[in-house]
């Protein structure tokens, strides 16, 4: 069904029809339920923060009391993708997703400085996210306010000596910072 039959069809229904249709979509579908539990109740400091926390949990998990061992770092960047993609699908904030987005690659350098990280797709899949924020905040216009924390990334990359810094130095070449 093309959009055109489907306003169409919507034009035919009563009042009363288009809201059981909604409901019905509501209790069967859960991104339906996500989306419109969202629409009417945003919280979106909630959810920023416990998002920044099931990230950071990636990089540094929390040992449980009960057990003997620390936990290993899954530094899985899906996650931190999975939950972005997540958030402009529900039309977040385009500063709050910014947030998100610099929040995931400042965490993953803070593990990086702390640990040594071998393999080299580390690196180049922090370049991917810092290139994908680059270009998120660039085009929602918010780049003012977040060209701090990108410099700041840039010069991490610097000082940890990644071997792809230079990438990240062509990213704000390119920019004008």
């Amino acid at each position: 069904m093309s959009k055109r039959d489907l306003k169409k069809y919507l034009a035919e229904l009563n009042k009363e029809q288009l809201e059981e249709q909604i409901i019905e979509l509501y209790e069967k579908f859960a991104p339906v339920k996500v989306f419109y539990d969202f629409a009417f109740n945003p919280k979106e400091d909630k959810l920023l923060q416990e998002s920044k926390s099931k990230i950071s949990h990636e990089y540094f998990p929390i040992k449980k009391p009960t057990s003997k061992w620390r936990p290993r770092a899954k530094m899985r960047r899906s996650v931190a993708q999975k939950i972005i993609k997540h958030f402009i699908s529900l039309g977040v904030d385009a500063f709050v997703i910014a947030d998100l987005m610099l929040y995931n690659i400042e965490i993953a350098q803070a593990y990086s400085s702390k640990n040594l990280i071998k393999q080299d797709l580390f690196y180049k899949s922090i370049f991917n996210s810092f290139e994908q924020a680059v270009n998120f905040i660039i085009s929602n216009g918010i780049l003012n306010e977040f060209k701090a924390r990108i410099i700041a990334i840039q010069q991490e990359t610097i000082q940890q000596k990644w071997k792809n810094k230079y990438d990240f130095d062509t990213i704000l070449d390119k920019i004008g910072l």
